[in-house]
């Protein structure tokens, strides 16, 4: 009997970083006798009918991996019956920043201090001072302004200032967006911890000389990090929270703290792959297929 599977990619990414990996995932699972295929989501995979059922217009597969963050096909394709490779929820919970601080909140996870923005409605509504000040108050300066959805550091500025704080939120205001309180110990520099299934598979230490932000696709540089047990332990358990098979989680060092900065439901492994020279593609698809199949 044929194994067949989806790869559900993202229809307007096209940068090498992330089509690496659906093809990466596509040779593993090649390799342990399931046939992928690559498909955009722009096809309208799935749909509600006028009876109200939904419909696929997909071929039989046996499982899907959604590379996109979009939620609504996911949803579908999950209650058509679909096993998701990461939920609908998991990923719908870590697109939005703000979301997946309210979902770890109270479970003994560390993280920055961290303010809801308020959502503007009429974008000629000017914010009140009262507002600079309480987020002045709360978290002083620098702090770090972040739009609730966004990767590869995009929607993400250290605020240093009055001035600088003004002309962001006016510019983001309209959008969901929150505060965060600026490690300044981990500033250019943070953890990032790959779990698959509930273990640590990979990590490595991203470092920018030029930048708050580490991020390798800003031109950050990294090495491998020896995760020690109480970071493992926080990472899991994070995970688990959110209900992840697959995460890439990116920690700050505050003292002898760590803190959880985000969770990424589909972050990118070509990076780390090099890094470290752990095959995560591949620790991946075999952690799938012992889900499905019951051996990877």
């Amino acid at each position: 009997m044929t194994r067949r599977a989806l790869i559900l990619n993202n229809a307007y990414m096209r940068i090498d970083s992330y089509l690496y990996q659906s093809r990466r995932l596509a040779e593993e699972l090649a390799l342990l006798g399931v046939e992928a295929d690559v498909v955009a989501n722009d096809c309208f995979p799935a749909l509600v009918e006028e009876s109200g059922a939904i419909a696929l217009d997909l071929p039989q597969y046996d499982f899907c991996i959604d590379l996109d963050k979009d939620k609504y096909v996911p949803y579908m394709l999950e209650k058509a019956g679909l096993r998701l490779f990461n939920s609908a929820r998991a990923i719908e919970w870590c697109d939005d920043k703000m979301t997946t601080a309210i979902r770890l909140s109270g479970e003994g996870i560390p993280m920055p201090l961290t303010l809801p923005g308020l959502l503007c409605f009429d974008p000629s509504t000017p914010i009140p001072p009262s507002h600079y000040a309480l987020v002045e108050g709360k978290l002083g300066y620098p702090f770090v302004l972040k739009t609730a959805f966004g990767s590869l550091g995009k929607g993400v500025w250290k605020i240093d200032d009055r001035a600088t704080f003004e002309r962001v939120l006016e510019r983001v205001k309209c959008t969901p967006h929150l505060y965060q309180r600026f490690v300044a110990a981990s500033s250019g520099r943070d953890v990032r911890v790959i779990v698959i299934g509930g273990e640590v598979v990979a990590a490595m230490e991203r470092v920018s000389r030029g930048d708050f932000r580490s991020n390798i696709e800003l031109g950050g540089s990294a090495k491998p990090y020896d995760v020690p047990p109480v970071l493992a332990s926080l990472c899991v358990k994070a995970a688990r929270i959110l209900g992840l098979d697959y995460c890439g989680i990116d920690i700050l060092e505050d003292g002898d703290t760590y803190r959880l900065c985000e969770v990424n439901s589909n972050a990118f492994f070509g990076g780390i792959e090099r890094t470290t020279g752990v095959n995560v593609a591949r620790a991946y698809a075999q952690y799938i297929c012992r889900e499905i199949y019951g051996k990877g």
